[in-house]
């Protein structure tokens, strides 16, 4: 994803020409708005919607002079070069390779091939080619654990917050992989600080809910042979109305990716090798503090407290005993089942 800093400077060089392009719609429409704010400086955008404008909107727009006397600004979001007849593609290029009057900013979303990386058609790599030519063009790519940190930390520090360690781990297990909630939390989360200091305990209390992220925190708690805190963190996923059924079965999912990832250590594959061999989609960052964790279990551990779970997950649909009893005895037996001997 481009920063800020990047399109700008590259605006200041004189970049008649940036293109965004990516299987992931959202990834484009960000880094389209993105461009379109650095550039603009404020004036009134020109937007053509549509895969396929006319070449003739496209030479109005782009020989209008801003109010300013600056370079306007034309958005072409939803661009599909595929769309266009040869004859057409060829004079929509002769119109890019000739702007005086306009900066102009293209998007478009090409279907993803087996791997998940865009599949452009052959105008496409051609038009590709050319604004790589002529100025900038990138494929936007799902942003990894480093970026969202990063751009977490970063947008936090903006507004006077500070948002690190453990606190900005926590967040990021809650928002996942979506840029989008990740920025609306830390924007509610600096306020909530009153723009000073994001803490754990903040996130805990006002993050957006994730049960996944909540059970994966527990057995953590679990895992570091600390009961009683798993059992509070118990009790406020069920005062929030989280079913036991559901708790069960995010906890059988955590304790399965610990053995996977065990079993792979064990055959000499890291986590990110499990990942694949595993089809596992998204984000490998939970398998990788599924490693760290898996360190301090043996593999005739993790089996027990897979039975433990599958005892827990086989008398909540049949026992006329509370839920909370039974969750808060699988903890208890989870605790001493495994971990660091």
């Amino acid at each position: 994803m481009p920063t800020e800093s990047k399109l700008a400077d590259l605006a200041r060089q004189g970049c008649p020409v940036f293109y965004f392009y990516s299987s992931e719609g959202y990834l484009v429409r960000q880094a389209v708005r993105l461009a379109c704010r650095v550039l603009a400086g404020g004036e009134e955008v020109t937007v053509l919607d549509g895969a396929a404008p006319q070449v003739e909107q496209l030479i109005m727009a782009a020989g209008t002079i801003s109010f300013f006397g600056t370079r306007r600004v034309v958005c072409l979001p939803e661009l599909d070069p595929g769309a266009y007849g040869e004859k057409d593609l060829e004079a929509f290029m002769d119109t890019v390779a000739s702007l005086e009057n306009a900066v102009l900013v293209l998007g478009s979303v090409f279907e993803a091939d087996r791997t998940g990386k865009p599949r452009p058609g052959k105008r496409a790599q051609r038009l590709v080619a050319q604004c790589k030519k002529l100025g900038y063009a990138e494929e936007m790519t799902r942003p990894g654990p480093t970026e969202l940190r990063q751009m977490a930390a970063e947008r936090a520090q903006a507004q006077g917050a500070q948002l690190t360690g453990p606190a900005l781990t926590a967040l990021l297990e809650r928002c996942g992989e979506d840029p989008y909630l990740l920025e609306n939390e830390v924007d509610k989360l600096a306020a909530l600080s009153g723009y000073q200091t994001i803490t754990p305990a903040m996130v805990a209390e006002a993050g957006v809910v994730s049960l996944e992220a909540d059970v994966f925190e527990m057995v953590r708690m679990v895992t570091g042979k600390n009961a009683a805190a798993a059992c509070k963190k118990l009790h406020i996923l069920l005062r929030l109305g989280q079913e036991p059924i559901a708790i069960t079965a995010a906890m059988i999912g955590s304790y399965v990716d610990l053995y996977r990832v065990k079993l792979g250590q064990q055959n000499k594959k890291n986590y990110s090798a499990v990942f694949k061999d595993f089809g596992y989609k998204g984000s490998d960052y939970r398998l990788k503090k599924s490693a760290q964790t898996a360190a301090g279990y043996t593999l005739p551990q993790l089996k027990a407290c897979l039975q433990v779970l599958l005892e827990l997950d086989q008398a909540l649909k049949s026992q006329p005993v509370s839920p909370q009893v039974l969750l808060e005895t699988a903890l208890c037996r989870l605790a001493m089942a495994g971990g660091s001997q």
